[in-house]
């Protein structure tokens, strides 16, 4: 298949993607839509006229964004729902509140480079969060996605899949040391490996899905990792483009998941990995970018999916 290249690059925002689209008759969700790059998504999908959930773990924060981008971009469409991606009956009960198609979902919310942490269930949590929420999220919403006839489900990744393939005989760190970079690396390859089966299984259904590294953005959530200088310079060295700013700006950050939710440059397109706005090309050992063959193997993705399935169960 050919790589699909766009007119748009690392610098581009997510107002120059979206710029001349009518999503008025579409309906959409971004998790983690409370801070960083989830705000300016959310922000230029409603300025599109799309009727725009934010699903948030914090619903102060998620009303005063929503307030934010009512004012901003004059709509009048913009909703707020509780989500716990880390909490199984926070999930269903958003799944059973939500009524109609969906078009457009942006699993956006993730945790990052955490102290190793549990959830109740023994699972570490930023695979729990970032790739086992999402899961149960997106299956509890197949038939909102499948209805709307022409879905898409967008899954922000990262750069940090570089770090780790998903480690089969050991995901949730009970027989090897944790490591919080490595763990979060194999949530990230999880995201795209989660897009590489989803659009086998969906495609009939008319659904796509594709993943996405958004770049490095100075979000709240970055500046409050309790890392060492050394470990930064780490997270630096994973970069988008070694001609470009390490850092974006949030409307930059969001312009790749605007690319896959809403432009028709996409349509039809599945099971893809982005990154500064067009589809990544193969990693080369040594350079920080590109997509790692682990995570696009359909037997890694296939067995991710069923191992999923268990452990929801």
């Amino acid at each position: 298949m050919p790589r699909i290249i766009t007119p748009f690059h690392a610098q581009s925002t997510a107002a120059e993607v979206i710029a001349g689209l009518d999503l008025s008759d579409k309906r959409v969700m971004v998790t983690g839509a409370a801070s960083g790059i989830g705000v300016e998504t959310a922000r230029s999908l409603a300025a599109a006229g799309a009727e725009v959930t934010l699903a948030v773990r914090n619903i102060e924060a998620g009303n005063r964004v929503a307030a934010d981008i009512r004012q901003t971009t004059g709509s009048s469409q913009v909703r707020v729902e509780s989500l716990e991606l880390n909490d199984r009956a926070s999930i269903q009960a958003l799944v059973q509140r939500w009524d109609g198609p969906l078009h457009i979902l942006v699993n956006n919310a993730g945790v990052m480079a955490l102290p190793e942490t549990r959830t109740p269930e023994g699972w570490e949590l930023q695979f729990a969060t970032n790739h086992l929420g999402h899961f149960a999220l997106t299956l509890g919403l197949l038939d909102a996605l499948a209805a709307a006839r022409s879905g898409r489900v967008v899954s922000v990744s990262s750069a940090g899949h570089l770090r780790s393939p998903v480690v089969f005989d050991d995901i949730h760190f009970q027989r090897r040391p944790y490591d919080p970079f490595l763990a979060y690396g194999q949530s990230k390859t999880a995201n795209i490996l989660f897009a590489v089966e989803a659009s086998k299984r969906w495609a009939d259904l008319g659904i796509t899905v594709n993943a996405l590294m958004p770049g490095a953005i100075r979000t709240a959530g970055v500046a409050k990792l309790q890392i060492s200088a050394e470990q930064m310079a780490q997270l630096e060295a994973t970069g988008t483009d070694e001609n470009a700013r390490f850092w974006k700006s949030p409307e930059q950050g969001a312009a790749t998941s605007v690319l896959l939710a809403a432009s028709p440059l996409l349509a039809g397109i599945s099971g893809r990995y982005f990154e500064d706005g067009n589809e990544a090309e193969a990693h080369v050992p040594g350079i920080q970018r590109g997509v790692t063959a682990y995570a696009l193997d359909p037997e890694a993705a296939k067995r991710l999916w069923n191992v999923s399935l268990r452990l929801l169960a």
